[in-house]
């Protein structure tokens, strides 16, 4: 049996059914629905914005139809409920390529849209959501909106990053980018601090793709400290795994609660930072393991334990004089919680479409911890007020404990947002973020 529940494992929710979405032409009655309603799909998102406890779920992962291609100017149409896996297994070969991929190929188009996702190129290509020509949205009462641009804006740019709450995404058109072939040249350079970071991050528009992974654990002068990894598209010759081929590595069962811990992840991160004997390496490979490397471990999460795992990633000013990313990164290496991956990447000055898109100029820090209760919500709550101060933001898709307060300051046109949602659709974080 299904289990619908985030990704992340918090928090939990119950809900009363799941109505399955199969036919585009034939969707649920849903004015007959007595409860709230919001569309799931695979459930990639950590926190509880994919979440609706104590309502219904609309199970949108029958809509995987692929509609039209147009191969020549790289236009796709497809249902809300294809992943991104099964679009790059058609166009790759092809020579075309998703214009914004997160770091899973498991993610519906609906979702995609739902949470304007980004990616290691956002510097160049912006959100997924600026991509979008059109979509479909079926509201409540019935009523099938064509959404795009020019026609019906509002519920257009509410819907980009509207977390599922403005209707429900029927199918969707949007462009892809015509790539050199399936491989990345990949180089990886190792950095000792946070200035190092920012001056190879002024590279990013030489490169197609940019990101770093950070050491959590390090202080004092080895604070910051990582490997920075910049890549483009090239051809690829050699035996490449494909988008939609299964993993065979994987996790059957919880993890004891004391596997992870802080002695045993410095001492990973020390030899993961020092495996790199020389400063810097180039290589190519496979477009999967670049995009993907947590796809290669099925049930990755179980190994954060029962309790599972929390993800907070923050966007603040990108001016190193300022110490933003300093103040977070120390608070969180001092603390007695235990942070497992954590990623650094520059966000571009492109505008997000969507009134509740996440993404802004500055530099956006994501780190994973193992939640260990009321402990790692207060550490949560000292880096918003550091973010608060800096006038960024938290990523309601990686969320589940934002307060209210915060949410208004984080997203200003959260007003506009309330006035177009449909009055049917909710879900847990709406409800915490925004009570009524």
């Amino acid at each position: 049996m299904r289990s619908y529940r985030s990704w992340g494992g918090y928090p939990q929710a119950t809900h009363t059914r799941i109505l399955p979405v199969v036919w585009r032409s034939e969707p649920p009655a849903l004015e007959r629905v007595s409860e709230t309603v919001l569309p799931y799909a695979y459930g990639r998102s950590y926190g509880d914005s994919c979440l609706n406890d104590g309502g219904a779920l609309l199970d949108v992962s029958g809509l995987d139809r692929l509609i039209a291609f147009d191969e020549v100017n790289g236009l796709l149409r497809c249902e809300a409920g294809v992943t991104l896996a099964a679009i790059l297994a058609v166009t790759v070969p092809q020579g075309w390529f998703l214009p914004v991929v997160p770091g899973t190929r498991w993610v519906s188009v609906g979702g995609a849209i739902a949470n304007d996702i980004h990616g290691k190129n956002h510097h160049r290509a912006g959100t997924f959501g600026r991509h979008v020509t059109q979509f479909e949205l079926l509201r409540s009462n019935g009523e099938r909106i064509l959404c795009s641009a020019t026609q019906n804006t509002a519920l257009f740019r509410a819907t980009i990053g509207g977390l599922g709450l403005t209707g429900l995404i029927l199918w969707a058109e949007f462009r892809l980018k015509q790539i050199a072939g399936s491989g990345i040249s990949l180089q990886r350079i190792r950095f000792c601090g946070l200035d190092e970071f920012f001056e190879l991050s002024m590279s990013d528009q030489q490169h197609e793709y940019t990101v770093a992974w950070v050491d959590c654990l390090a202080r004092g002068r080895r604070l910051g400290r990582g490997i920075f990894m910049r890549g483009d598209h090239v051809p690829f010759r050699g035996r490449s795994p494909l988008p939609l081929q299964s993993t065979k590595l994987g996790v059957p069962c919880d993890a004891p609660r004391g596997l992870l811990n802080r002695l045993s992840l410095r001492v990973f991160n020390t030899l993961y930072y020092r495996r790199h004997l020389r400063a810097a390496a180039q290589s190519t490979i496979p477009y999967v393991p670049f995009f993907f490397p947590l796809d290669g471990i099925a049930d990755w999460t179980r190994l954060y334990g029962s309790a599972g795992l929390v993800q907070y990633q923050c966007v603040v000013s990108a001016d190193p004089i300022a110490g933003q990313v300093r103040a977070l990164l120390d608070r969180v290496s001092r603390s007695e919680e235990t942070p497992t991956l954590a990623v650094l990447k520059c966000f571009g000055p492109i505008p997000s479409p969507g009134m509740l898109s996440f993404p802004r100029e500055g530099v956006t820090l994501a780190v994973d911890f193992r939640f260990r209760g009321r402990r790692t919500l207060e550490l949560l709550n000292d880096l918003d007020r550091v973010v608060l101060e800096a006038g960024g933001a938290v990523y309601p898709a990686k969320d589940a404990r934002m307060s209210s307060e915060s949410f208004r300051k984080f997203f200003p046109q959260w007003e506009s947002f309330a006035g177009l949602l449909d009055p049917k659709f909710s879900s847990s974080f709406w409800r915490r973020v925004h009570p009524v």
